[in-house]
């Protein structure tokens, strides 16, 4: 088996698949189109699989010192009704760790500093991947041609590699809802750790940080495309009538500071994660909808199970066969249930079916939702073991 990598893509499943195979004894080269390494999103929450699947990397101590822990709040109606309740103490004692709210520029910082610098490769795009004569991976990257063992495509939602290695696949689609979100340019009074309240069509949430600022995100029901000239007027227009404290989380951001993307999934399964000496990892292999929680999880389980089957397995062949046997079944399933998630959360807009899913919620016993959890988040991961210690 060979023992060179360049990573392609330097978003968190990137980064988190760099820190792992240099921690079996690869060497590795990050290679990232942006020229500044750096994630400009909002917030994220992390489930008990994407802590532990930090703790292997040797990352997760960091990662929860610098999160808060979610342990109140639930969903909500827009006049403030409780559909449910979050019972993270029960959650922790089930899995050993509440879910945590941080940061996504926090969360890739401390995955950079985990990597020394030299690396990590920006403003440099891979313009190719060939089979040389001996059977290693020729990279261009612009100008420039690297040679490697493997090549790990983490190159987002609109994964180029993705699009070269299945020319005949669909690609990423529109989900039918686009979100805006934010962090509060200030701290917010808060009572709880983590809220979302559905309303026709429309979902806003928040996510609490340790220094008392908060995410927040408004998910609507939208053709692709559409975008806003004054976005915070827009939201003040559709969420200003909703519960404390989303008027007061809106007034505390910045115009500048909003984001405005549309949602788009990986709808159609892809027939393998791996084509010859080429892993798919993270979005590029499985984008889904936010509704779970679980896409930063899931491109965090990527990383380890990847690093763990090259680290034990014969050749670099099984190795990448029992990446794929072990993530494609799982990832693609928490994609659908994803999706099934939006379609009878946020994006319901009849009223008789939003009167039946919120009497639905009401009646649920807490532990029929803390399985619900528990179905995605509960997962074991395989541990590093060296190539050089399994001799």
């Amino acid at each position: 088996m060979g023992s060179s990598a360049i990573v392609v893509g330097g978003g968190i499943g990137g980064l988190a698949a760099a820190i792992g195979l240099r921690r079996i004894g690869w060497e590795v080269t990050v290679v990232e189109r942006a020229p500044v390494l750096e994630d400009a999103g909002a917030g994220i929450s992390l489930h008990a699989n994407g802590l532990r699947a930090l703790d292997v990397l040797g990352v997760g101590e960091e990662v929860r010192t610098a999160a808060r822990p979610q342990y109140t709040g639930g969903t909500r109606t827009p006049d403030g009704r409780w559909l449910a309740r979050m019972d993270g103490a029960a959650l922790e004692r089930a899995l050993g760790t509440p879910i945590v709210g941080i940061p996504r520029a926090v969360l890739h910082r401390l995955l950079r500093e985990a990597l020394p610098a030299e690396c990590l490769t920006v403003g440099r795009e891979v313009r190719s991947v060939e089979a040389a004569a001996d059977g290693r991976l020729r990279v261009r990257c612009d100008e420039s041609v690297r040679e490697a063992d493997l090549v790990v495509a983490a190159d987002g939602v609109r994964s180029r590699l993705r699009t070269r290695l299945f020319p005949g696949h669909p690609g990423p689609r529109y989900s039918g809802s686009t979100v805006l979100r934010a962090i509060t340019e200030h701290p917010v009074d808060l009572r709880t750790d983590f809220e979302l309240t559905w309303g026709p069509g429309a979902e806003f949430g928040h996510i609490a940080f340790t220094d008392g600022r908060a995410e927040w995100h408004a998910v609507l029901n939208s053709p692709a495309g559409v975008r806003h000239r004054d976005a915070l007027a827009e939201l003040r227009r559709r969420f200003g009538q909703w519960h404390a404290p989303i008027p007061a989380l809106l007034d505390a951001t910045r115009p500048e500071d909003v984001l405005h993307h549309d949602i788009h999934e990986l709808a159609d399964p892809l027939p393998t994660f791996t084509v010859g000496r080429i892993a798919l990892l993270g979005d590029a292999a499985h984008a889904m909808t936010p509704n779970l929680g679980q896409g930063a999880c899931q491109a965090l389980e990527d990383a380890v199970s990847l690093t763990a089957a090259l680290a034990t397995e014969p050749t670099l062949g099984a190795a990448l066969t029992r990446y794929d046997a072990e993530r494609r079944p799982r990832s693609q399933a928490i994609t659908r249930a994803a999706r099934q998630a939006g379609r009878l959360g946020q994006q319901l807009t009849h009223p008789l079916a939003i009167a039946a899913r919120n009497t639905a919620l009401r009646l649920t016993p807490s532990r029929t939702a803390l399985r619900a959890i528990l179905r995605h988040a509960d997962w074991t991961p395989p541990s590093l073991v060296r190539r050089a210690e399994c001799a």
